[in-house]
């Protein structure tokens, strides 16, 4: 094919000789070059932070920390603990502790890229939320952009790490404490339910008290109605009392007198009983004179039978009536009565016999004899008795003194029961008043207890309800929950591709560049246009890909050796190895094209819009910060310039990305070296016609 004999014609030009030859080396290790060293220099700088010098200065005074759960107190020192951090070696730098005016020196001269400084107040500016007199405390870092601007970047970062972990602990040690009081408050408020539900049981039994005193004191009421009413009865009653007893102390007295009138009378009663026993017995004796006096004995015999039997009615009705006072006792009156009707039982058939006897048969004076002997004895009889009768009579009379005196006692008593039963009438009215009123005040009372047990009730409720929404959690629970909130999210991450090293992620940037870079060093050896077959009239399109095929195929010689070193030299291994060397073989020919048309069209100036355009694909290409950072018109010609496309394809099989976007990305780098070429190729058409400007062209490189 003549393009390809046209290539091969070229080699053989550019590669005769020595020097030649060696400058075609130099062409294909130029990307290499390029890309290896930085990819070298910055294959991983964050593993080396340590060997950047920092100072840091702990001014830190502590703090005393007070535990709101138990009380006790500990002395906290965080600047120590931030020393610690940063000596461990996972603080980034090299730090070096010293003091605060070698720090700032050191930072001024350059001896130190950056300087930490933790004041005095450190601690207790972070123990001071927990006295409820919030500070915030502060780290003061002293950078110097004039020794290095990443290095004061990175010390921000750095620190920020040391203040977020500082922050999380006291955050976790914060949370710890105020869990702790959340679980002292659910036990007190515990405590509180328990006493609420005691008030509550305490109300209800209060307010059934007074649902008791209500009806006690209705009952009451109506008692002390009652009771003011029958103490007017009784006041009425008492009066009654006090005349009946005024009467029965005057009865009494009567009693009293004729009872002193009888003792007085039958005083020489003993003594004529003896008289007569005395008679009857001179009757016995005198017999002669009895039977004459028979007529006379019978009649006085028959009136003493009749005054016997007056005698002992009379007798019996006094008893009963000194019994029923009080004066005799019931046995003293049956002791007396039946001797006194002994007494008279005996005497009187006797005497009535006698008197019989007399009347009818007064001639019989042996038998009046005896029976006046009868009489004599039972005479004597009878005068033994009569004593123990005039006794039992003073006695009446005795008892009848003592009654009058009861009863003039119970007349004194009755008027003071009458006046004292008015007293009481009044009093027991006073107290159906106060009775009445106490059971309105009662009502009351039962109303007041029942709105407390109703209050008591939603208290208990309340606390209740407020119990329940009180955290109470165990203590391995607690602990992760504080641990939780004083770093509430953790960052997972889940990286869909990932590049590894620093040096890896900006390999696609460095190996787009390379390619470039050496595209375009081969248009200072290689001709874009071979002008034999200008001359000759070969057909354009074969003229413009035989001045493509021999820097393509040099392109392809520098990024064999580019991506060996890469893959082999600096471990940046691809997910996708073959399609990174098409991918790195296509973006060399595509820049080859374009540099080839720019060379075509306007010689030297193209020559130099090729550097032109290497620059501005150097900061629009995305290759280190998002191109969505980069500044308008930039950000529009990100999209519109071969090195983007090349970027982006190599990152995706690099790191093991999306497939579809490397597609993509293919797809414009075929359109562009298709449009690069059809350009050349227009070119070489029209440069069939020689002009004198390209006979003596204005401008030489």
């Amino acid at each position: 094919m003549t393009a390809i004999r046209l290539g091969i014609s070229e080699l053989r030009r550019i590669s005769a000789g020595t020097l030649p030859k060696l400058a075609i080396l130099a062409m294909i290790v130029i990307p290499t070059l390029y890309s290896g060293l930085y990819l070298f220099a910055n294959e991983n700088p964050y593993d080396k932070l340590q060997e950047i010098p920092a100072a840091f200065v702990v001014q830190d005074r502590g703090a005393t920390v007070e535990d709101a759960a138990d009380g006790t107190s500990t002395q906290t020192n965080f600047g120590d603990e931030v020393a610690k951090q940063l000596l461990s070696g996972d603080g980034g730098f090299g730090w070096v502790e010293t003091s605060q005016a070698d720090a700032e020196v050191g930072v001024r001269s350059g001896r130190f890229d950056a300087a930490l400084i933790i004041g005095p107040t450190f601690s207790e500016d972070l123990a001071s939320s927990g006295k409820f007199e919030p500070q915030q405390a502060s780290l003061i870092l002293i950078t110097n952009d004039a020794n290095n601007y990443l290095a004061a970047t990175i010390a921000d970062t750095i620190v920020g790490k040391v203040r977020d972990s500082i922050a999380e602990q006291v955050g976790t040690e914060a949370a710890d404490t105020f869990l702790k009081g959340f679980a002292s408050i659910h036990t007190n408020l515990a405590s509180g339910v328990d006493g609420a539900q005691k008030l509550v049981d305490g109300a209800t039994q209060l307010s059934d008290g007074t649902v008791q005193l209500v009806d006690g004191t209705a009952r009451l009421a109506s008692g002390a109605g009652e009771t003011a009413a029958g103490a007017s009865k009784l006041a009425t009653g008492a009066d009654e009392l006090a005349t009946a007893s005024g009467k029965l102390s005057s009865g009494a007295a009567t009693l009293s007198d004729g009872l002193d009138t009888l003792r007085s009378k039958t005083a020489n009663l003993p003594s004529q009983t003896q008289e007569l026993a005395d008679g009857a017995q001179q009757v016995a004796d005198g017999n002669a004179q009895v039977a004459g006096y028979g007529q006379e004995a019978a009649a006085a015999a028959r009136d003493v039978v009749g005054q016997l039997g007056n005698a002992q009615t009379d007798v019996a009705a006094l008893l009963a009536q000194l019994v029923a006072s009080g004066d005799l006792t019931q046995e003293q009156a049956d002791r007396i009565l039946p001797v006194v009707t002994q007494v008279i039982d005996d005497v009187t058939p006797r005497v009535e016999a006698a008197a019989t006897q007399v009347e009818g048969a007064s001639q019989k004076l042996d038998e009046l004899s005896s029976g006046s002997a009868q009489v004599a004895a039972g005479a004597a009889t009878l005068a033994g008795a009569t004593p123990a009768l005039t006794q039992g009579i003073a006695t009446a009379a005795s008892g009848g003194d003592q009654l009058a005196s009861g009863a003039a006692q119970l007349d004194a008593g009755a008027d003071t029961l009458a006046s004292g039963a008015g007293t009481l009438a009044s009093g027991t009215a006073q107290v159906s008043d106060g009775a009445t009123e106490l059971a309105s005040s009662s009502v009351t009372l039962r109303d007041g207890t029942g709105e407390l047990l109703s209050g008591m009730t939603e208290l208990r409720d309340g606390l209740v309800a407020g119990l329940g929404k009180i955290p109470d959690v165990d203590e391995q629970t607690q602990e992760d929950t504080a641990k939780t909130i004083g770093n509430p999210v953790g960052v997972k991450k889940d990286t869909i591709a990932n590049a590894g090293t620093y040096g890896a992620g900006l390999a696609p940037f460095f190996m787009s560049l390379a390619a470039w870079i050496g595209a375009y060093v081969l248009f200072l050896l290689v001709r874009p246009l071979s002008t034999r077959s200008l001359a000759a009239g070969r057909p354009a399109w074969q003229t413009a890909l035989g001045g493509w095929i021999p820097p393509a195929v040099i392109g392809i010689a520098q990024v064999a050796l580019m991506f060996t070193v890469v893959k082999f030299a600096l471990d940046i291994d691809p997910v996708y190895a073959v399609g990174t060397a098409v991918l790195l073989v296509l973006a060399s020919a595509t820049f080859v094209a374009i540099l080839q048309a720019l060379n075509v069209y306007l010689g030297a100036v193209g020559q130099f819009l090729g550097l032109v355009l290497m620059l501005v694909q150097l900061v629009t290409a995305g290759g280190t910060f998002p191109w969505q950072t980069i500044p308008e018109p930039l950000r529009s010609l990100h999209r519109f310039l071969p090195m983007s496309y090349t970027v982006e394809g190599l990152r995706q099989l690099l790191y093991g990305g999306d497939l579809a976007t490397v597609a993509r990305d293919v797809g414009v780098l075929l359109v562009v070296l298709a449009v690069a070429l059809l350009a050349t190729t227009y070119a070489a058409y029209k440069q069939r016609v020689w002009s004198p400007s390209r006979l003596q062209p204005e401008l030489v490189l």
